[in-house]
């Protein structure tokens, strides 16, 4: 039960993941080529508020990405010392795997907090597009909560996979 469970958030989390970064960056990339062909084909016509699209795309890419990178075991760890020592690479990977969780946690925590803010004030708002701020800010728990349930799910294949190599139960 509890491996379907982990399943069905992990295919869950790889769609949002996927669909997100894929619309996210294709906005960005249209928004900026239109504007460079209206920049080189116009004399004067420029989107004012293509830079803003790019900059709040490369924002929601890197948090999201962290999310991703997870799934993948591309985060960042400690990884010569296991080479040097393997009898190392379990404890540092579950320390890596708990040093996740603690700043999963963290971020939802901060990112919570920082979202309510935003939210109560009325004035914060992007410089062109006028979107509320609290929606940027809102990435940050999300992405906490991601990141706790997908490093869990790894957590458990990792505890899995060491099973199966020893035969313990």
């Amino acid at each position: 039960m509890l491996k379907k469970a982990f399943k069905t958030i992990d295919r869950g989390f790889l769609f949002v993941e996927d669909w997100s970064l894929f619309i996210a960056v294709s906005v960005a990339l249209l928004t900026a080529m239109a504007n460079v062909v209206l920049r080189k084909a116009t004399d004067n016509v420029s989107l004012y508020w293509s830079d803003e699209v790019v900059r709040k795309v490369i924002y929601f890419s890197t948090y999201i990405g962290c999310v991703a990178a997870i799934r993948s075991r591309s985060l960042i760890r400690i990884d010569a010392l296991p080479q040097i020592f393997p009898v190392l690479k379990r404890p540092l990977t579950l320390f890596s795997h708990l040093a996740v969780l603690f700043f999963a946690g963290i971020m939802v925590y901060l990112g919570g907090k920082m979202t309510l803010m935003m939210f109560a004030d009325e004035y914060a708002r992007t410089t062109t597009l006028q979107i509320p701020e609290w929606y940027f800010y809102a990435i940050l728990p999300l992405m906490g909560v991601m990141m706790f349930l997908r490093t869990l799910v790894v957590m458990v294949e990792d505890w899995r996979s060491k099973q199966d190599v020893t035969g313990e139960q």
